[in-house]
Order: structure tokens, then C-alpha cells, then sequence
């Protein structure tokens, strides 16, 4: 009989890219928004600040994924190509190195070897890659996945504060504001813990405390400067 197991380590890359947009949507939306309701702007100002808020931000987080996901892509890559030449040219060298792997692990000296040897016979480059490099499918790195990921979810989470903003009464805005993304967040949390296997819990009280924090922040500064912006 087959045995399955069920992890959550291979939802790592775009989860971390979809959790990160959507939370960064909403906070920094919603703190946007709160800021400058706070400093006495026009309901269509508002709007706007928020349209353009959402619009940045997520080619912002989409170029930023892209750039940094591209990046340990190229790493890999080179990381790669080095220990490909490594074995063309020093294979007894690289069956040894990965011998010592085995026998830090636990395995007997006699048994590393073997199973060096079986696994450098059926793939040597994939057998170093994943036990010398930690490379592996699974946590493999996806510019494109992860930039479309981020860009996605950061304009969903952006939406939620942009349609309260369009809603409440615009003396009324920022209460809104507040107890709407709250909400929000804590469902986000949610939903992320619940995905990726973790504690709902620790991950709700997480996201509310430091999506409460930006926004209270913000509406200060906002209320201390009272920046009038153009209608």
C-alpha cells in the first residue's frame, strides 16, 4: 500500500508572495487612505490617492518579487554550473564530498558510500544539488509565479479598504477604515495559517497587531500635519 503524507513545504514560494501582497494590499492602503483622511481630504481626492495607491503598489510588489525571486534564480543557476564542472573534472573528489554528506547524517561509512555511488550513477548533478546544495523542486525558485503572485494579491487586499473608502460616509471614513481592515486582516491570517499549515492563532494576532499599528501611525501624522491635498 502507498503512504501519503501531506506538506505544505511546496506552497512555500507562492504562498510567502501571496500572504506578503495581499497583507502589504491591505495595510498599506488602508494606512494611505487613513492618512490622508485624517488630514482633511475630499472624498474624490481620496478616491484617487487610493486608485493610484493600489495601481503602485502592486507593479511595485510584482518588479520586486521578479527582481529578487530572478536573482536566487541566477544563484541557483550558477551554483549549478559549478558543481556540474566540478564533476567533470574532479569526479572522485565530488563522490568523496558526498560520501562525508551520508556519513554526517548517520549512515556508516560503507553504506555512504554506496549510496553515493547508486545515486551519482543514476544522477550525479541532481544527487549534489539536492544534498550538497538544498536545491529541490519543490522549493525551486519561480520569478514569473512569484511576481504574478505578489502583484494579484497585493490588489485584492488593496480593493477591500478602496470599496470601504467608496461606502462609508466621508466624515465617517476612518472609523470605517479601522474596523473593516481589521476584519480583514484577521481573515487573511487566517486563511494564510490554514494553508500553509501553521498556527491560525499566532498568525491572525500577527497581522492585526501590526496592520493596527501602521494605521494608527499614519492617521497621527496625518492629523498632525493636516496636508490639504488638491481637490
Amino acid at each position: 500500500m502507498q503512504h501519503h503524507e501531506k506538506h505544505f513545504l511546496q506552497r512555500s514560494g507562492w504562498l510567502r508572495a501571496a500572504v506578503l501582497g495581499a497583507n502589504d494590499g491591505i495595510i498599506s492602503t488602508a494606512s494611505l487612505l487613513m492618512g490622508v483622511a485624517a488630514a482633511g481630504t475630499a472624498q474624490q481626492a481620496l478616491m484617487m490617492t487610493g486608485i493610484a495607491g493600489l495601481v503602485a503598489g502592486a507593479l511595485s510588489m510584482a518588479a520586486g518579487e521578479y527582481v529578487s525571486v530572478s536573482s536566487q534564480t541566477d544563484i541557483e543557476q550558477a551554483d549549478l554550473a559549478r558543481e556540474a564542472q566540478e564533476l567533470t573534472q574532479n569526479p572522485e573528489s565530488e563522490l568523496r564530498e558526498l560520501t562525508g554528506i551520508y556519513i554526517q547524517r548517520g549512515l556508516s561509512p560503507a553504506l555512504a558510500k554506496q549510496v553515493a555511488q547508486e545515486l551519482s550513477q543514476h544522477d550525479s548533478l541532481e544527487a549534489h544539488a539536492r544534498d550538497e546544495l538544498g536545491l529541490h523542486d519543490i522549493n525551486q525558485a519561480k520569478p514569473l509565479q512569484a511576481a504574478f503572485a505578489s502583484a494579484l494579491a497585493f490588489s485584492s487586499g488593496a480593493l477591500l479598504p478602496l470599496l470601504t473608502t467608496l461606502l462609508a460616509p466621508h466624515a465617517q471614513v476612518q472609523s470605517w477604515l479601522m474596523f473593516s481592515t481589521l476584519p480583514f486582516l484577521a481573515l487573511l491570517g487566517m486563511v494564510a495559517a490554514r494553508t500553509g499549515g501553521a498556527s491560525v492563532s499566532k498568525s491572525v494576532i500577527r497581522v492585526v497587531i501590526w496592520g493596527a499599528l501602521a494605521m494608527v501611525a499614519t492617521a497621527l501624522i496625518g492629523h498632525w500635519f493636516g496636508v490639504q491635498a488638491p481637490v
